[in-house]
């Protein structure tokens, strides 16, 4: 999890995908409320290498990732429960069609490769690579049978289960799975009592 200068800065990267980690912005509450967020976002879920300029950001980047998070739950969540949702395949498709910047290996300060950018990445760029991982994610069987909605009490992520035995249920054992043990020990120390 990236931390910002506050703690209502966190931002989630644990969802799997970084499409999955874009929907995740939304909860418990709106993460992606400025473009300083926005750049915290990008960098955090690795969109660009480490240290990649983001001068250009603006209110117009927000609005077109606040714009395509949107599609992309409108079609993550419609292929979950079974209902398709055509526009926000459309528009998914809309946006994958940009090219992704343009990467390159350069020498990192000890002599090694390290992964850079020919340019500093323009927002259509980086929009083509969330799109692009959507449709990755949701023509991939074995990856699509591994989305999972999480069961904690009102948590609306969608994650990517990983683990073992795909019995995973929840995004976080430390924020859901934690909520869900306490809340199932008060309900046994409460038919004790009674």
């Amino acid at each position: 999890m990236a931390t910002g200068a506050t703690a209502s800065y966190e931002l989630r990267f644990d969802s799997g995908r970084i499409c999955l980690d874009l929907l995740a912005t939304t909860h418990p509450e709106e993460r992606l409320d400025s473009v300083e967020r926005l750049r915290a976002w990008i960098a955090g879920a690795g969109l660009v290498p480490a240290g990649t300029p983001l001068a250009e950001v603006d209110p117009d980047w927000l609005s077109a990732f606040l714009e395509l998070r949107a599609h992309i739950g409108q079609l993550v969540r419609g292929e979950l429960e079974g209902r398709p949702a055509d526009g926000a395949l459309a528009r998914v498709n809309t946006v994958a069609r940009g090219a992704p910047p343009a990467p390159c290996a350069m020498r990192a300060a000890d002599g090694g490769l390290v992964r850079g950018l020919r340019t500093v990445p323009r927002c259509e760029e980086l929009l083509a690579v969330v799109a692009r991982e959507t449709i990755e994610l949701l023509t991939d069987p074995a990856a699509r049978a591994s989305l999972r909605q999480c069961e904690g009490d009102n948590c609306p992520i969608v994650y990517l289960d990983t683990s073992r035995g795909r019995r995973r249920r929840w995004c976080s054992s430390e924020v859901c799975g934690n909520r869900e043990r306490v809340a199932r020990h008060r309900r046994r120390a409460a038919l004790a009592r009674a």
